[in-house]
């Protein structure tokens, strides 16, 4: 007998998709029981599904709130599929179609099941003989993605940070002070540099002796050359990375240090992300994200400096609107974004991401970002 997985599609989709990942608990087909609002969601589980061999077909709902209607449209949907092992996962939907759902599949002695959102933990409500038990394939980043309805196109290595950048990059963190002026105007010699890989390097900038160590550091690295009055990058990568990309190295290479301390599902960095907005397709950049108890977390590198005098339609103000709209579109309410910057953000910025949701870790913070970081996933 065919077994099939009866799931509520709503907003809360990770367990929805976790029972799937684990042999032990997948089906052979999934009836999608759906409201024509949770539409584009159920299109996106039905695609993330696809590939992993589990068949799925549509049970169309005509009221989420209605117990009664529910409870109707549920006793139809067995006496349809009366010839199959229907199993009930009851965790998502809202809670009158997960109770209608429930007293039906009950009545008729059909197994249910609840999954636990964050720890991954398969319960049974029904039989109460059954054993739980700990779903053995946590999501990773391009399955969580998908089912947010965006697509992950590609994403930078996911090796380990070389023990010579890492040594640079402490550095430069931790002479913050010291270094923070050199490295705004090392922003803006590799900016100007992006099409040639080359810039004039002026007289007086000799005389900046902490500027001089910056470039005496990158070119120790080979990452560019100091010839004759011409500053030469080595190659894109290099002047990308000289331009700020190290500060997305150094925090990709502290999440990466924590994934076993902290039980990072999964981290990325340098992500593009495509989703469908209305017929058109929009690419988005993520510095560096991971996975933690199936909640997304969101980085934002900068080394510039937010020079404007703030305001709705100011730089800072544009970067915190745009981590706060990616947070919600890749991982619903319960993901969260920190914006990691080597300069001090003003007053007004760090404001307005309090009352974003937004968290900071800025200048001398980022000496003890690890600490940071897992201060700010486990928080209640």
């Amino acid at each position: 007998m065919q077994n099939t997985q009866v799931v509520l599609v709503s907003q809360q989709t990770i367990p929805n998709i976790t029972p799937i990942l684990d042999e032990r608990s997948k089906p052979d087909k999934v009836i999608l029981v759906v409201t024509r609002d949770m539409q584009d969601i159920a299109e996106n589980l039905k695609t993330l599904y696809q590939p992993r061999g589990v068949r799925s077909e549509f049970f169309a709902l005509d009221n989420a709130w209605d117990i009664a209607i529910i409870r109707d449209q549920m006793l139809g949907l067995l006496a349809a599929h009366e010839n199959e092992n229907l199993v009930l996962n009851a965790t998502g939907g809202t809670k009158p179609m997960s109770i209608a759902a429930y007293e039906v599949f009950r009545l008729f002695n059909k197994d249910i099941f609840y999954v636990h959102p964050e720890k991954d933990r398969l319960i049974w409500m029904h039989p109460g003989d059954r054993v739980d038990m700990d779903l053995a394939d946590r999501i990773k980043l391009p399955a969580f993605l998908q089912s947010h309805g965006a697509i992950l196109q590609s994403q930078g290595q996911k090796t380990g940070v070389r023990q010579q950048w890492r040594s640079l990059t402490e550095d430069i963190i931790n002479k913050v002070h010291y270094y923070e002026k050199a490295l705004g105007t090392l922003n803006f010699l590799a900016a100007r540099a992006e099409s040639r890989l080359r810039v004039d390097f002026e007289r007086r900038y000799v005389k900046d002796r902490a500027l001089m160590e910056l470039v005496d550091q990158f070119a120790g690295q080979d990452l560019l050359k100091l010839d004759k009055g011409v500053l030469r990058f080595t190659d894109e990568q290099a002047r990308f990375y000289v331009n700020g990309g190290w500060l997305e190295e150094h925090v990709y290479g502290v999440c990466i240090a924590l994934k076993k301390q902290a039980d990072l599902q999964d981290v990325g960095r340098s992500l593009e992300v495509q989703r469908k907005v209305g017929q058109d397709s929009v690419l988005n950049e993520l510095d560096v994200v991971f996975l933690k108890d199936n909640r997304l977390y969101l980085i934002e590198c900068k080394t510039s400096k937010f020079t404007d005098r703030g305001g709705e339609d100011s730089k800072g103000a544009e970067t915190l609107y745009k981590l706060d709209t990616l947070k919600d579109i890749m991982g619903g309410i319960q993901a969260g974004a920190m914006l990691a910057s080597y300069r001090q953000l003003p007053d007004y910025d760090l404001n307005r991401a309090r009352d974003l949701g937004i968290k900071t870790c800025c200048h001398k913070e980022l000496i003890n970002f690890k600490q940071h970081v897992l201060n700010w996933i486990n928080r209640p």
